[in-house]
């Protein structure tokens, strides 16, 4: 049972501080830990469920996993220092229970694997000024390129483009490579895997894990402490234990990542998972490895369970992608995230939480989002953040929201993600132009459109869709930061060619339409747009 103390008569060999998102028995803080004299310190604390007002779900995956992975280490016979959040004397943040079990311990050090939020990091750095026992801070050995690779790697460019990292990712861990050569002949199937579903199509049944009573006592816990954060709890169903996450891989692999690929991009009402891997939750909280993860992906190629442009398509997001932003993150924080390179600063719209909105393609993801603390990466590029991009919405309080509503969600993956590839407010250190699109992107890769109030295929007036409109304003308000960009050539061509008539059209009917949205409940998204050219 988790919670267990070793008492203070003796003193401790050594602390080992084990965050929430280190779930891992080979995580670096843990690989030479002494069960004879050595103790485990977890701690669910306020301060980290509430320095963002954390989706429901999030949180209640978080302790539950950290409750599992305590009564693990137990069960080996480990000693386990669990401080719940509701027992008395919790000060309600890592630096308070860390002197606290350092009183209780009185260890001869206290060693923490590094974290992966510079909030945090920089609490680890008053830890070693602050405490009266050394600290030592590890390298997080669950990453497959540490962050002083990528320092080295990234130092003197002012672009820092992931293809080119991925392919050295690539040759550095022998991963879908024939000798010297790509798998295939090929880096990138990108473009086999951009497919809209079929019409009738079925996606399969995703497994699901049904809570047990460590679970389901911190679902009640999570309802009672945090029931007013966004989120329902009525659904929860993620793995929350290093079995129940292994068997969502297996699960995965074998009825997802064959299709995988084609559909990735696709969205459809009403399935939100599709072929996507789900595992996002478990990687970032270590009940996953990337390593692990990729290497099977590359046997089911290998084994011809899986087609190679699927298991590229999916070893991209890991191999290139999650390891990407990470060691972005750390090589350019902390001035990164106080960049605003297009100038944006429109207020967060009410419909980010409360779904009511007559955009049907973003009411469908916000629901979604707040049912399952899930959306996959086509709806966070093109649906919540194309908006948020094409509308000028205020980097950090989009960032915000992001970091807030998924359970994968933690500042090394979120800002990087968000404020360089969704809002290109780094002005283009992470990508080479904006993510910008008009309605008829959602259109040919989801049915969002059809069951919309607002119509596709109209570009002016009241029934047009919103992106349309707004992705030509877009564009005019940025002319001069974008025109000279060479990837955006031929959009701004087709702008020039609109004419003034056209152009003052699309000014007003965005002018209409933004100046309705309103950052608080009741707002009515829809607005007057009668005043506009003809």
């Amino acid at each position: 049972m988790a919670g267990r103390r070793r008492g203070a008569a003796a003193p401790t060999g050594t602390l080992r501080f084990v965050l929430g998102d280190q779930l891992t028995r080979r995580v670096s803080s843990l690989v030479d830990l002494d069960a004879g004299c050595d103790v485990v310190l977890m701690v669910e604390v306020r301060d980290e469920a509430t320095y963002v007002r954390h989706h429901k779900q999030k949180i209640a995956f978080l302790f539950a996993a950290m409750r599992h992975f305590a009564a693990e280490l137990e069960a080996e016979g480990v000693a386990v220092d669990y401080v719940r959040l509701t027992d008395a004397g919790n000060t309600g943040s890592f630096t308070g229970e860390l002197e606290r079990a350092v009183a209780r311990h009185r260890p001869e050090r206290v060693v923490v694997t590094e974290p992966g939020e510079w909030r945090v990091w920089e609490m680890m750095q008053d830890w070693r000024e602050t405490l009266a026992v050394p600290v030592e801070i590890r390298a997080d050995n669950r990453f497959l390129c540490p962050r002083e690779d990528f320092a080295q790697w990234a130092e003197g460019r002012h672009h820092l483009r992931m293809e080119t990292f991925y392919r050295g990712m690539r040759r550095r861990t022998g991963l879908l490579m024939d000798g010297g050569e790509p798998a295939g002949g090929r880096w990138n199937y990108d473009p086999e895997n951009r497919k809209r579903l079929p019409r009738g199509h079925r996606p399969p049944d995703r497994i699901g894990f049904q809570p047990d009573s460590v679970t389901r006592a911190v679902i009640a816990l999570v309802e009672a402490e945090f029931g007013d954060h966004f989120g329902d709890l009525t659904g929860f169903s993620w793995p929350v234990t290093r079995a129940d996450a292994l068997a969502a891989l297996r699960h995965f692999l074998a009825d997802a990542l064959p299709t995988f690929g084609d559909y990735q991009d696709a969205m459809k009402t009403g399935a939100p998972f599709l072929y996507h891997a789900l595992l996002s939750p478990a990687l970032n909280a270590g009940l996953l490895t990337a390593e692990e993860v990729c290497r099977a992906a590359e046997r089911a190629y290998r084994d011809g369970a899986a087609p190679l442009h699927c298991v590229e398509g999916f070893i991209r997001q890991i191999l290139g992608w999650r390891e990407y932003v990470r060691g972005l993150y750390w090589a350019r924080m902390p001035g990164y995230r106080d960049t605003n390179a297009l100038g944006a600063g429109r207020d967060l719209p009410w419909f980010y939480w409360s779904g009511e909105t007559a955009l049907n393609c973003v009411a469908q993801v916000v629901a979604e989002t707040r049912a399952h603390a899930y959306a996959h990466h086509i709806q966070r590029l093109m649906v919540t953040g194309n908006f948020a991009l094409v509308a000028g919405l205020d980097p950090a309080q989009v960032e915000e929201w992001y970091l807030i509503v998924f359970a994968d969600a933690y500042e090394w993956v979120e800002l990087p993600n968000v404020h360089g590839m969704v809002l290109w407010a780094d002005g283009g250190v992470m990508g080479s132009k904006p993510y910008a699109a008009s309605g008829a992107y959602i259109d040919r890769m989801s049915d969002y459109c059809a069951s919309c109030a607002y119509d596709v295929k109209v570009k002016a007036g009241p029934d047009a869709c919103p992106f349309n409109y707004l992705y030509w304003n877009f564009l005019i308000e940025n002319e001069d930061r974008l025109a000279g960009n060479q990837r955006m050539a031929m959009p701004y061509r087709t702008l020039r060619g609109l004419g003034d008539r056209r152009r003052a059209e699309i000014r007003r009917d965005a002018a209409a339409f933004l100046d309705a949205l309103e950052a608080r409940p009741g707002a009515d998204q829809r607005g007057d747009q009668t005043d506009r050219v003809t």
